[in-house]
């Protein structure tokens, strides 16, 4: 028998190629596309938490601080939505009447994903009112500058500062300011970027507290999750431990908890404290991953 000339072979493989070459070239075209898209992003193809999977029991209700506990999925597992915010006067999340900061410590944590920095300072989340009498206020610079700021009482609205460039377009960051009496700081991604000497009392937060904007505040523009407020000050491994368990992680240190607002799909309070807040002109939204790195 004789063997199948080289020149046979070399039609065989043109003809193979020209039957098969341009499906193989429109699955490369669909795959590119689709990797391009975030399908195969590891962050899409992990589980997500249903809004209100998991939340902080009371049982003596509201305020109390024994034999309270977690409940639910609370291990982690990525948010279903995160709240955006459009830049609009009247988009934001207003908390009536919250329950106390605390009078000489608090922290507040909060993951953000500002889609630009023009304008003043963007609110993140603090009081929803404005003057010398300021309870907090944590926001992000504008004027192109990429930074946050953060304030607390009686520090003559001098913020500390974090790093000019922390901010970028699309990415999230994971964002703490804590004051302790003696200090207000500001963490990025778990870590102290910057401390400034105050000291002073906390007063309630005038006309309640604000989430991306509220009376007097320039708007956030963004994407904002998993907002927690403490009357405390929490240490720098505690800070590092909440990083670490990424945007979907859950509060530690319960009894000095006094607000959740995950922003997954509501603006609901899941600490036990009922400080529920009224959405304004905000969407939820479960296209949100896209620059979210897992810690």
């Amino acid at each position: 028998m004789r063997g199948v000339s080289s020149a046979g072979r070399s039609q065989s493989a043109m003809e193979y190629l020209m039957t098969y070459g341009w499906a193989i070239l429109i699955i490369a075209v669909v795959l590119a596309a689709l990797f391009e898209l975030g399908v195969f992003n590891a962050n899409n193809l992990g589980p997500r938490a249903q809004p209100g999977s998991c939340n902080v029991y009371r049982p003596d209700g509201p305020g109390t601080t024994q034999f309270i506990n977690l409940e639910g999925l609370c291990n982690g597992e990525l948010p279903q939505y995160v709240a955006q915010f459009n830049g609009g006067s009247s988009t934001a999340i207003i908390i009536n009447n919250p329950t106390s900061v605390g009078q000489y410590s608090m922290t507040v944590t909060a993951w953000v994903n500002p889609a630009t920095y023009s304008g003043s300072r963007m609110k993140i989340v603090g009081n929803n009112c404005c003057g010398g009498n300021n309870n907090f206020y944590f926001d992000v610079y504008g004027g192109g500058a990429g930074n946050a700021e953060f304030y607390v009482a009686d520090t003559g609205w001098t913020p500390v500062d974090s790093p000019a460039g922390i901010f970028n377009p699309n990415t999230w960051v994971f964002v703490v300011g804590r004051y302790n009496g003696s200090y207000i700081s500001i963490w990025i991604n778990g870590v102290l970027r910057n401390s400034l000497a105050t000291s002073g009392a906390l007063p309630l937060p005038t006309g309640g507290i604000g989430i991306g904007g509220g009376n007097g505040d320039s708007p956030f523009t963004g994407s904002i999750a998993n907002i927690q407020l403490y009357n405390t000050s929490l240490s720098a491994n505690v800070i590092q431990y909440l990083y670490t368990e990424g945007i979907g992680g859950a509060p530690t240190k319960l009894q000095n908890l006094v607000g959740w607002w995950p922003l997954n799909g509501n603006a609901g309070d899941y600490s036990g404290n009922n400080n529920n807040g009224q959405i304004n002109g905000v969407t939820f939204t479960g296209s949100w991953t896209s620059g979210y790195t897992a810690p």
